[in-house]
């Protein structure tokens, strides 16, 4: 097949499971054009079956913002036509469902049929797509869709309480590559660069808004470390890491801390790992969960969204109400304190996280497609 994949090109969840799926169907002989206006973070074009396609936006004085969709969608006209692509999967509602809505029309009117999968990820159902401003929209990129998936059965839950919405929404999670070929550096990383022999390492990765509630992470890890010695691995930037910092000086534990900013050495630091927090409000799926179980690595997160369907109470970590720091710091200090305690979390986190490995996934997304592919040209 020749399929055509828009995501955002960016740290965030889901321009990592777009490019990693990209990247895995080239493997597989389909041949992928990514579309969108900077190049994923995460894309290789080490590939024959690999291309990249930027949007450019014209600037005008007369827009005070400039129109990302009607470019995107112009750009995706031009693409399809130019390679012949065959389908078309679109990551996020909007802009990129209603863009590739409109190129739809566009190649309609040329006698052009192309089906549209469209993948919601959380960002655009549970926080920007509910604003009255874009729900019309957003409603009607999903309803206009030819087949609509969601990462999790809480997103596809909250997306029909949201919504109003007649498709059926097929649940696809998202899923991690077990199996990468090691990362060559030439710069190696040693455990010692981040921490003592005896300190455990407890890492958190985000894009550090407030819905990931930064500040727990911070106070979770002063409870413990007062039990255990450890240090905290901050991964990510956002507009609530300078109040993280502040905090940790407040707290008299910034030694204790070490904040990096995005990163792409984020499987070394995960490889190092001994737990991982995750407190969030809500996460849609918990992708970053997912990676540090990929990694051996236990999990303490809320039991919010859909993290409940990733992380297994008492097996690959443990799960707590938004908010209760304390049950957190005592379920982390439970997993850390015994060498034998943490070496079965770490197992079993693994074994876990091997339910979600891209090879199980992926065929449930070839099968999306050719039904697509069938129902489409079947009309």
């Amino acid at each position: 097949m020749k399929i055509a994949i828009v995501c955002y090109p960016t740290f965030g969840g889901s321009g990592v499971v777009a490019t990693e799926l990209g990247l895995e169907l080239a493997k597989r002989g389909h041949e992928i054009h990514f579309i969108t206006y900077s190049q994923p973070v995460r894309l290789a074009l080490l590939n024959q079956n690999v291309f990249y396609h930027e949007v450019h936006v014209p600037e005008y004085p007369l827009f005070h913002y400039q129109p990302y969709e009607l470019a995107l969608s112009s750009k995706l006209v031009d693409t399809i036509k130019l390679y012949d692509i065959e389908l078309l999967h679109v990551h996020y509602a909007i802009p990129h469902a209603y863009a590739g809505y409109m190129a739809k029309q566009m190649l309609a009117e040329e006698g052009i049929k192309i089906p549209m999968i469209t993948t919601l990820h959380g960002t655009d159902i549970t926080l920007v797509g509910k604003h009255p401003f874009y729900k019309p929209a957003v409603t009607f990129s999903i309803n206009q869709s030819d087949v609509v998936t969601s990462v999790s059965k809480s997103l596809r839950d909250d997306t029909y309480r949201l919504f109003d919405i007649k498709k059926d929404i097929q649940v696809v999670p998202n899923f991690i590559e077990l199996d990468k070929e090691p990362i060559i550096d030439s710069v190696p990383c040693y455990r010692s660069v981040l921490a003592a022999k005896e300190e455990r390492i407890i890492t958190h990765i985000s894009n550090f808004r407030k819905v990931k509630r930064i500040e727990d992470i911070v106070r979770i890890f002063y409870k413990i470390q007062k039990e255990i010695p450890a240090k905290l691995m901050m991964v990510g930037d956002g507009p609530e890491k300078e109040k993280a910092e502040m905090l940790c000086e407040d707290l008299g534990i910034h030694k204790k801390v070490i904040f990096f900013g995005n990163s792409h050495e984020i499987e070394k630091i995960l490889g190092y790992s001994d737990l991982f927090l995750l407190p969030s409000e809500t996460e849609s799926f918990g992708l970053a969960a997912l990676e540090a179980m990929s990694c051996g690595v236990p999990v303490i997160s809320s039991n919010s969204g859909g993290l409940p369907e990733v992380n297994e109470e008492g097996f690959s970590g443990y799960l707590s109400d938004v908010g209760n720091i304390d049950e957190m710091s005592k379920n982390a200090i439970k997993i850390l304190k015994e060498d034998s305690v943490l070496e079965q979390f770490k197992h079993n986190a693994l074994e876990t996280a091997k339910k979600f490995d891209i090879k199980n996934i992926l065929p449930l997304y070839e099968k999306i497609y050719y039904e697509a592919l069938n129902q489409t040209y079947s009309v």
